[in-house]
């Protein structure tokens, strides 16, 4: 663990000398484990819809045949599920080990904006916005490909 890792840690101790801070350090960690219950309810919200969604494309006429664009639909729902998930999973390390793991808030990113490029409809995109995405999306990946060195 680096030197700035040990700072962090001694920075959130629940047994701070501080009363200031050892008071604010256990609110934040007991508002932390409430964003965790919020984010499995979103998670399970998430699915439903996802099924709904699915389930609502299946059904509407011609009954049992998907399209394209009711697949993107569908892709959608189930990539906001991960990425629920991905939001849940840093919640939950940080309540764990206290730092803020930088490589998988970045994968959450790339899969955020992953999720839009791939539900994007182009032809009422405008070519700007294209280029932000891919922007966006080369920025995180290399932020992520260097986090990872």
């Amino acid at each position: 663990m680096s030197s700035d890792d040990q700072e962090f840690h001694i920075e959130l101790d629940p047994e701070h000398e501080d009363p200031v801070i050892r008071v604010s350090n256990v609110v934040i960690r007991q508002l932390t484990r409430a964003l965790s219950i919020l984010m499995v309810l979103v998670i399970a919200w998430t699915i439903l819809d996802a099924f709904y969604t699915f389930g609502v494309r299946v059904i509407e006429t011609p009954a049992l045949l998907v399209e394209g664009e009711d697949l993107l639909v569908v892709l959608g729902a189930v990539l906001s599920v991960l990425i629920a998930i991905e939001v849940y999973t840093n919640a939950a390390l940080y309540l764990t080990s206290n730092v803020i793991h930088v490589r998988l808030v970045v994968a959450t990113g790339l899969m955020a904006i992953a999720r839009k490029v791939i539900t994007f409809d182009y032809k009422q995109m405008d070519p700007g916005h294209i280029a932000a995405y891919a922007g966006l999306a080369l920025a995180l990946g290399i932020a992520y490909w260097l986090s990872g060195k």
